[in-house]
């Protein structure tokens, strides 16, 4: 049997690798049965940070798939751990509602309104986007504040093609004010070492499977695990081929992957 045989824990991304918004990709099922089949487990790592963990249980309960909150590991997790290491003093989130609460829930310091006070400046996916919290991204830019954000993705994919991403505003926001953030999730190791610790793989046993060189392929890469590509989101054979970094495996979407995967 083909190296995939030794993999036991699998990472995977959401959007554009298993579904797209509310539709399940074809094979996502089987795949998901066969590797409970061989003892193996799968955890869910996303860089969207617009949608708060729960949310995301439901919505795979809805396709069918029974996951619980322990399953996923997103970049607001990440962003949470570096955050609190950080002890500021007020944070303002730039993000959706659910972005906030997550934030919050996890005990730091928030605010939605620009205030006295503010060390930090945290961005994530915002689908809720209005002007005035880039003007207020801007004057606290300009006043030095420390600039995180949750994901450096340029896209997220949706039925009708693609809509801008944190990365796509945090480049906006570079034009106007000349500072970039740190970015915290996808194509950094630590969710895929988290994950890891959490899950209780070895690196020999892991895969994480995306959509996107960038982030997805390139967070496996710098964490030591062996990564595979589907091309059934972001990514297409043209990047691959411009690519410095490349996957251990390409497929053209979960099935052809689960089908190398059940090979004898």
């Amino acid at each position: 049997m083909n190296g995939l045989a030794a993999k036991r824990l699998f990472l995977l991304d959401m959007d554009g690798t298993i579904y797209l918004d509310d539709v399940l990709f074809d094979g996502t099922l089987d795949f998901l049965a066969h590797v409970r089949a061989i003892g193996g487990r799968a955890l869910y790592l996303t860089n969207n940070s617009s949608k708060s963990v729960q949310r995301y249980v439901e919505k795979l309960k809805r396709m069918g798939i029974d996951a619980e909150a322990e399953d996923f590991y997103t970049s607001v997790n990440a962003t949470v751990r570096f955050l609190k290491e950080k002890s500021y003093r007020l944070i303002y989130a730039l993000g959706t509602e659910a972005f906030r609460s997550q934030l919050l829930e996890a005990g730091l310091p928030v605010t939605e309104r620009r205030e006295a006070g503010i060390d930090c400046l945290c961005m994530g996916f915002d689908t809720e986007l209005a002007f005035q919290k880039l003007e207020d991204a801007c004057i606290l830019l300009g006043q030095g504040v420390d600039y995180i954000a949750t994901n450096p993705d340029w896209v997220c994919p949706t039925w009708y093609g693609y809509v801008p991403d944190c990365g796509s505003v945090a480049e906006m926001l570079f034009r106007a004010t000349g500072r970039r953030p740190r970015f915290i999730g996808k194509p950094q190791p630590e969710m895929v070492r988290f994950a890891m610790e959490r899950a209780g793989f070895s690196p020999a046993e892991t895969i994480l499977v995306g959509d996107r060189i960038y982030t997805d392929i390139a967070a496996g890469v710098n964490a030591g695990v062996d990564t595979a590509l589907v091309l059934s989101g972001e990514a297409t054979m043209k990047d691959v081929e411009k690519s410095a970094v490349k996957p251990a495996y390409l497929f053209k979407n979960i099935r052809e992957m689960l089908n190398e995967m059940t090979k004898i």
